[in-house]
Parts: structure tokens; C-alpha cells; sequence
């Protein structure tokens, strides 16, 4: 015991410190008036708190997914390093990035810890391994990666997943024995040069053109306009020795459409090609790590075998040839390595979620306001119902999203051509969906941290500006919704003109007849399973035909399909966000089916119902077209967030004077979540706090305003052992250790 009172004692501490100065100046002396020794009888609740309910590893493997063992291997060689930031407090060690950096000195410091890395071995098989147990690697360690340096995760995506992905989809033979070890050994830096300054995400629009010169067998590149010029292009303002064009091919004056090509830019030594000017994007509200630049073309010459000619290619007396007739299938093949691309970032934006929720439920277990009566304590932030509001059914999305990129990865691993299509829509869908989500996220943990939230080594409002524009690159987040619901356009048009049943992008279920939602909602069938999925298959299916027949009723009358999509904007994006909250709602049922009866089962029955009822009560589709009658979506608001004393309600909680009046929405959705980030009294303390353990070697925490004050129980037993678990499954899917973040609050 006396060890356990040495930790309290030094917890206590470095939290006295962390209040009294900035991190930056060096701690005065400590006054009388405030004592640096335990105080108000405070201890950490893992010292004091029951038994988890149910495996926390279990739930940890539920959430990673894949790779445990490797996602650890790394963390630890990010701790056994000066270049991580690696910083001791007690027997533990936890990684933070350095905030005081210029932009100069982020770019350098992300080539150091690529060359670290390099030198261990991270990055062995990123492009010559093969199968999926070599992409499934790849993908966790990019994972990890991305917590603790963003920027970092996006210099190397740049470089193995653009650069060394386009080679591998677009390039042939003499493309991967020439560049793909070279890139995996770092020999040269890659960059991919897609976006210009007049178009991004209309790639068939941009300007840089490509013409063939027989004679020297050479093709010519030309940046004809200031508006043609390359932009946003990661790792070209400083490193990138080599680049992936993309260009108008004019063979013989004919435009054959958008091809990539092989261009280098910079030599061995650092120094600009010649005919090729470059300049720097500058600074960004983000991402001050990777070197993002611009770049001309001033009739640069390259050679005839440059041009990736997996698609198309040119002979040497400048014929055109191609195995794929159809201009519109030869543009979609050029653009396969934005699916990898979107699935790392769809992933990695659940990943930054978790990051905010885990600083911000550690926050609130430990941050007091207000009493309800004379003379009694203060009352934790997560103790009343609002902040609860605020973060459980966020929370609850999160674990949804997880199993969600879980299952895209496995999809995309295992893909086969005939899966292409399906992966681009669910990626696509997957991709908007979960930054969208993210960005939400944090901004309500920055504001439900308070003045903390602003603190840039609590990294709520750090990782909001790094991850911003994760809705914009690799397709714009709008775009992407208004493919996802023209791609299942085209599917329903063309499985009703050949009359054939409806096989792929889960459509399965427009095969039979419409499902009968029950004329009164309750809060038995509120939480099943099979309801909830004929819900959002229904919303669905009647946003599809609706957008069918609004595009058919523009043509009628000699539009365009295009024009059709363009004025239905809304409606398309409604049924993309239909399409996406139903796979995802899906993928959850698919999960939670695949584990055995017991607590952990439970956890994830309420988790998955918070999820499906939030969407319910959140998106105003529902009510605009009818799917839910408004007495039904006044059920679904009660079992949200109004008071209650269901039977499965009474299971739950005993309710107390303060609890009580709070939570029918943790009774029918996420014990596991909210356990997770519901934090009344001590025993749901433990849960936030195992939930922010996770995260702990990326970032500074919150600071505590003051310990914890003493007070009476308020929420009962179980429901703390519930929250308790979750939150320690959360900490687990960060990094697998225990580490102590610098409030002391572990």
C-alpha cells in the first residue's frame, strides 16, 4: 500500500504543477498557501474501483481490429527515442509532440523520424510485401503513426501510398523493378502532383498538357497557364526528388484524356531540374510538417518508358493504344490510389475522435461546477445530464465508425475486381462520413473542456487544425457524397433495365418488398436490432427511388443527368448519408453478432443502440420523408435523453437524486460507451479514466482544475463497472500500456 500512496503523492504533484505555470517557464517556487501533498483524501480510482465487467482486451481486439502486436512494437520505438519526444514521469513514459517548433523546423524533424524509423524497419513490405497480412500491416502502423504526428502520417502517405501506389496500380514490369524497392528504401522521396490551382477535385478539368515528340521519342511536359500549375503537392516544396504527373495526353493533336507519368524534379544533391520551377504553399493552420509546394513545367522532357502504361500507352512512332476503348472507364482507372488513401484517412479520423473524447471525458471526471443544494460538494462535470448528452452519443458513434474502417480495411485486403466498385463507394462514403464525424467531435471536446481546450498540448484543438482538412483532400467530402449517390443511381437504373435482382453495395435488401416499421415505437423495439436495421434500410431504399424519379422527371424534360444531379444536390446528399449510416449501423449488427453471450455482448447491444437511435433523432430526413411518424420520433427523443424507469432501465441504474433524472439514453444505448465517457462518481471516474489511459503516450491531457472532492455515490454499481470496462477498452485500443500523461491523472 505504501507504493500506491507514493503514486497519489506524485500524481498529486506534477498536477500542482501543471496548474501553477505554463509548461514552457520553469515552476517557481512553490507558496505555503498551496501544498504539493495529497489532498481532500483524493485517490485514483483504479486503486479503488471493482473489477472490470467484462474482457477489455476483447473489446481492445474489437477495435484495432488487427495487428495488436505490431501497433505496440512501434509505440515503444517511438518512446526509445529523443526524436519522439519520449518524456519520463515516475516508472512511466509517455510521447508528446513539440508545439513550440517553426515550420522549418516540423519539416526537418518529420525527415528525421522518417529516417528513424526507416533505419527499424516500419516501413519493410509497405510496397514490395504482398497479401493482405502485408497491407493489414501497413495499415495498423500508419495507425499509430498518425496519433502522434499527423504530419508525419501524410509525408509518408505521399510517398508510399500516392507516389509508390500509382506506380504499383499504373505502372507495369519496367516500372516495379525500376522504383518500387528504390521507394521502399527511401532512395529517392515521392510526391504526387494530381491537384492544380484551377481544379481539384475536377481532375478530367486540369490544364497541365503532355504532347509526344517522335523524333527523341520523349514525351514534353508544359504548364500552359499560371492556373495549370501543380498546387498543394505534398513533399515538393523541399524533398520530393520525384513526382507522378498527371497530365492531358496529346497524341497527333488529339486530347486522349488524363495519363500519369514519371518526372523528376530535384537530384541527388537537393537541386531543382532544370525547366521546372517550384515554390513553397507556405503556412498552414495544419500540417506544418509536410512541404506542401507548387510546381511548373517549362516543356520538361522525359522519357517515352516514364508514362505508366498499365492503361494506356504510346508506341515509339507515337500510336496511341489502349486496352480499355471507353474514355470514361480509362479516367476511373487512373484514379485507384485515392482508395487507399481514403480508407487511411477515414481510419485515422475515428483514431483522432477517440483522442478528443478520452481528453475530454478525463477532463470531466475530474472538473467540479456548481452544487445542487447549500453546503453540499460540487458536482462533476459528467454528472449532469447535459455534458453527458454532449459526449456519449459521440462516443457511441465512435465505436460504431471503428468497426466500420475495421471492415473496410478487410474488404479492401481481400478485394478482387469485382469488388472495385463496391470498395470506391464504401470508401468514398466511409471517407465523408467519419471526418465529418470527426471534426464534430472535437470541436464539442474542445468546448466541453473549457478554457483547457485551447491548451495546444491537451490536443483537442491541435489535432482540430491538423485534421481539418481531411474533409477536402483526396475528394472533397460534398463531392464524394453526390458519387456515392450517383454510383447507386446507376446500379438501380441498371438493375431494373436488365431486370435483375440487386447484388452488391449492400442493396440486398431492395430485392423484397419494403419492411413494415411497427405503427408505435417502444422502447423494447427501439433497441432491436432487426428494427433499427429495417429503419435505416427503409430510409434508403425510399431516398433511392425518390432520387431516381426526380433525376428521370429532369430528363423527361431534355437535361442532363449531370444537370439533374446538380439541382437535386440535397436529396443526393441525404441518400449518400442514408447509405453510409446503414452500412455502418450494419457492420456494428455484424460485429456484435460475432461475440459470445455475455457482458461484453451487453456492452455492445447498448453501444450499437445509442449509435442507431442518435441518427435517428439527429437527422431531420426521417421526420422530412416520413419514416418516422412524429410520435415515433418523440420515442426515440425519450429514450435519447429523457428520464425513465424502464425495466431494462431499472437493470441499470438504481437511480439516485442526481442520476436518476438523467439517463434513459446510457440505459438504452452505450453502457459500453457511456461507460466509457459518463463519468458520475467514482466508479464511472475509472471508466472515463481507462477510456483516456489509452491515449495518454500521444498527449497531454486536460489539466484537473483541483482533485476530485469527495462526495456521495450517484451512480449504483453496475453501471461504473460498465463505464469503468469501456473506457479501459478505449485506453487499450491506443497503445496497449499504461502510461501517465503530465497531469498527473492516469
Amino acid at each position: 500500500m505504501a507504493s500506491q500512496y507514493d503514486r497519489v503523492s506524485f500524481r498529486t504533484q506534477v498536477l500542482t504543477r501543471h496548474l501553477r505555470s505554463p509548461s514552457p517557464s520553469p515552476p517557481p517556487a512553490l507558496p505555503d498557501s498551496l501544498s504539493s501533498s495529497p489532498c481532500l483524501s483524493y485517490s485514483p480510482p483504479e486503486l479503488s474501483e471493482p473489477p472490470f465487467v467484462f474482457d477489455t482486451k476483447l473489446m481492445r481486439s474489437l477495435l484495432d481490429g488487427h495487428n495488436i502486436q505490431d501497433r505496440d512494437w512501434l509505440f515503444n520505438l517511438m518512446m526509445q527515442s529523443n526524436l519522439f519526444n519520449p518524456r519520463k514521469l515516475g516508472h512511466r513514459t509517455f510521447v508528446s509532440p513539440d508545439h513550440n517548433q517553426s515550420m522549418e523546423q516540423e519539416r526537418a524533424m518529420t525527415m528525421k523520424r522518417i529516417e528513424y524509423l526507416l533505419d527499424r524497419g516500419v516501413y519493410k513490405g509497405w510496397i514490395t510485401g504482398n497479401g493482405a497480412e502485408a497491407e493489414l500491416r501497413k495499415l495498423a502502423l500508419n495507425e499509430v503513426i498518425s496519433l502522434y504526428d499527423h504530419s508525419l502520417a501524410i509525408k509518408l502517405g505521399v510517398h508510399f501510398s500516392l507516389w509508390g501506389g500509382a506506380i504499383q496500380f499504373f505502372g507495369t514490369k519496367r516500372h516495379h523493378e525500376k522504383w518500387l524497392q528504390i521507394t521502399e528504401e527511401y532512395g529517392i522521396k515521392g510526391c504526387f502532383a494530381m491537384t492544380e490551382l484551377g481544379h481539384g477535385s475536377n481532375v478530367r478539368g486540369i490544364e497541365t498538357i503532355t504532347t509526344y515528340d517522335s523524333t527523341s521519342r520523349e514525351f514534353v511536359i508544359c504548364t500552359p497557364c499560371e492556373s495549370a500549375q501543380k498546387y498543394w503537392i505534398g513533399g515538393a516544396a523541399n524533398h520530393a526528388t520525384h513526382t507522378i504527373v498527371f497530365s492531358q495526353l496529346n497524341i497527333n493533336g488529339k486530347n486522349q484524356g488524363v495519363h500519369a507519368f514519371i518526372a523528376q524534379i530535384r537530384d541527388a544533391d537537393g537541386n531543382i531540374c532544370p525547366n521546372i520551377r517550384i515554390a513553397d504553399c507556405g503556412h498552414k493552420i495544419g500540417l506544418n510538417g509536410v512541404d506542401n509546394g507548387r510546381i511548373w513545367f517549362d516543356n520538361v522532357r522525359i522519357p517515352r518508358e516514364n508514362l505508366l502504361n498499365s492503361v494506356a500507352d504510346v508506341s515509339p512512332d507515337g500510336q496511341y493504344l489502349s486496352v480499355i476503348s471507353d474514355p470514361d472507364q480509362r479516367f476511373a482507372a487512373f484514379l485507384a490510389p485515392l482508395t487507399f488513401g481514403r480508407i487511411t484517412i477515414a481510419v485515422c479520423a475515428v483514431y483522432s475522435s477517440k483522442v478528443g473524447l478520452a481528453t475530454a471525458i478525463r477532463y470531466s471526471l475530474s472538473r467540479r461546477a456548481f452544487s445542487l443544494a447549500a453546503n453540499e460538494p460540487e458536482i462533476l462535470l459528467l454528472d449532469y445530464p447535459s455534458h453527458q448528452h454532449r459526449l456519449l452519443p459521440l462516443l457511441a458513434k465512435t465505436y460504431a465508425m471503428s468497426f466500420a474502417g475495421n471492415y473496410l480495411k478487410s474488404i479492401y485486403v481481400q478485394r478482387t475486381p469485382e469488388m472495385n466498385k463496391t470498395i470506391h463507394v464504401v470508401s468514398s462514403a466511409f471517407k465523408a462520413t467519419l471526418t465529418w464525424h470527426n471534426m464534430r467531435t472535437l470541436q464539442e471536446c474542445r468546448e466541453a473542456c473549457g478554457g483547457q481546450g485551447l491548451k495546444t498540448e491537451n490536443l483537442v484543438g491541435h489535432f482540430k487544425s491538423e485534421y481539418d482538412v481531411q474533409s477536402t483532400f483526396e475528394g472533397d467530402n460534398n463531392v464524394l457524397m453526390q458519387q456515392v449517390s450517383k454510383a447507386l443511381l446507376a446500379e438501380y437504373v441498371a438493375a431494373k433495365k436488365q431486370k435483375k435482382s440487386f447484388k452488391g453495395l449492400w442493396l440486398e435488401h431492395m430485392n423484397g418488398s419494403s419492411p413494415v416499421i411497427p405503427s408505435q415505437l417502444t422502447s423494447s423495439n427501439l433497441r432491436c436490432s432487426s428494427i433499427q436495421a429495417d429503419i435505416f434500410c427503409l430510409r434508403e431504399r425510399d431516398l433511392l427511388e425518390h432520387f431516381v424519379s426526380e433525376i428521370s422527371a429532369h430528363q423527361k424534360q431534355g437535361r442532363s443527368k449531370e444537370y439533374a444531379s446538380v439541382m437535386n444536390y440535397q436529396l443526393a446528399e441525404d441518400l449518400g448519408r442514408a447509405f453510409a449510416d446503414k452500412a455502418i449501423l450494419l457492420t456494428f449488427i455484424e460485429t456484435e453478432a460475432k461475440v459470445s453471450n455475455g457482458p461484453l455482448k451487453n456492452v455492445l447491444g447498448l453501444l450499437r443502440s445509442l449509435y442507431a437511435l442518435t441518427i435517428l433523432e439527429e437527422d431531420a430526413s426521417f421526420l422530412r420523408y416520413g419514416y418516422l411518424s412524429r410520435e415515433n420520433a418523440a420515442s426515440v427523443r425519450q429514450e435519447v435523453s429523457e428520464p425513465g424507469s424502464s425495466g431494462q432501465s431499472s437493470d441499470l441504474f438504481s437511480h439516485s437524486a442526481v442520476t436518476s433524472a438523467s439517463l434513459r439514453l446510457f440505459v438504452i444505448l452505450p453502457w459500453g460507451i457511456v461507460a466509457t465517457v459518463h463519468h458520475p462518481r467514482r466508479l464511472l471516474r475509472q471508466t472515463l479514466l481507462k477510456l483516456s489511459l489509452s491515449l495518454q503516450p500521444l498527449l497531454h491531457l486536460p489539466a484537473a482544475a483541483q482533485p476530485p472532492l469527495p462526495s456521495s455515490s450517484v451512480t449504483p454499481l453496475v453501471t461504473r463497472r460498465l463505464i469503468s470496462s469501456v473506457s479501459s477498452a478505449f485506453k487499450a485500443t491506443f497503445t496497449g500500456h499504461n502510461f501517465e500523461d503530465a497531469s498527473g491523472m492516469s
